[in-house]
């Protein structure tokens, strides 16, 4: 019988899952526990894993939901489990995985598998907490408010300049992450499919939101975007060897920091299917270019009840 405990570490997002051991298998009424820690608590750690590998983590994934492939485009680093390389690329920048296609990600598992000796901590935020606490005039905005989401992204604002700056690893796998084309239009806020509870949905794969120019774009997505990544909307995980974080993709943003120089990190990433969204008024997001279905089922799960 599980002795799963869950412990809290912040007020509206994150939380430790102590008393599992992944690695020996979960039994149903385990996996519907963590399930449920994960939609209250947003993103959950388990430290000390030490026996994990990329099969058991797979494994473990697969009594949470419906493994995806490794990533829509970038498919010559993996099938199922992604490595998350800091030869390749820096997560340093707030995001939600993958929401250029419509079916996005319920989920995803990070393992630590080789990490710097400083450095390289990760921060997630909660959506949740971010819409639940704007002001009315925002909510009225935000609720009839869409976005083009592209895998072609600049968060930066200065692509061109950045990539004659890269080397040949980091030039590669940037050409390898646009090789195919995705855009898909998403409400701006979605109502989460288990919870019922309404999340924002942006993050740097936003190009700019529909029927507004690209200055205007910009500043209300600043603006939103700040509201999202309140420190008292955050938490932020210190990686240890041994360790696993898994969150709820539909509700929450994350920044891997970058604070570790040239030092050698790697972590490895399986992803979970989910569905397309809806907003407060039962549209769904509505793809422009690309399709997903060879990267993920779409898998709408049962609502909770009320």
């Amino acid at each position: 019988m599980s002795s799963l405990q869950v412990v809290k570490l912040g007020a509206v997002i994150g939380a430790r899952i102590d008393g599992v051991r992944i690695a020996d298998g979960i039994d149903p009424a385990t996996a519907t526990q963590i399930n449920a820690a994960l939609l209250e608590h947003k993103v959950i750690f388990f430290r000390g894993h030490h026996d994990l590998d990329d099969e058991a983590q797979l494994a473990f994934a697969r009594t949470l939901g419906t493994p995806t492939t490794a990533h829509p485009t970038v498919t010559s680093r993996g099938t199922t489990v992604l490595p998350i390389d800091s030869r390749y690329d820096k997560a340093n920048s707030w995001h939600t995985d993958v929401t250029f296609v419509d079916r996005i990600p319920k989920a995803s598992l990070l393992r630590a598998v080789t990490l710097p000796p400083y450095g390289g901590t990760t921060t997630w935020a909660s959506t949740e907490a971010a819409y639940d606490r704007l002001p009315d005039p925002l909510r009225a905005l935000v609720e009839n408010l869409w976005a083009v989401h592209t895998n072609a992204y600049d968060y930066a604002g200065d692509l061109d300049s950045r990539f004659e700056q890269l080397d040949d690893t980091e030039r590669q796998y940037r050409e390898e992450f646009v090789s195919d084309y995705y855009e898909t239009e998403h409400p701006v806020v979605r109502v989460h499919p288990e919870t019922g509870k309404r999340v924002l949905l942006l993050g740097h794969f936003v190009k700019h939101f529909v029927g507004l120019g690209q200055a205007e774009s910009g500043t209300l997505f600043q603006l939103l975007q700040h509201r999202i990544t309140k420190l008292e909307h955050t938490v932020r995980w210190n990686w240890e060897l041994g360790d696993l974080a898994v969150w709820d993709n539909r509700a929450t943003q994350h920044y891997a920091v970058a604070d570790y120089d040239n030092q050698f990190r790697r972590l490895s990433r399986v992803t979970l299917a989910g569905d397309i969204p809806v907003d407060v008024y039962g549209e769904r997001s509505r793809v422009v270019a690309g399709d997903a279905s060879g990267y993920s089922d779409v898998v709408t799960p049962i609502r909770l009840a009320s």
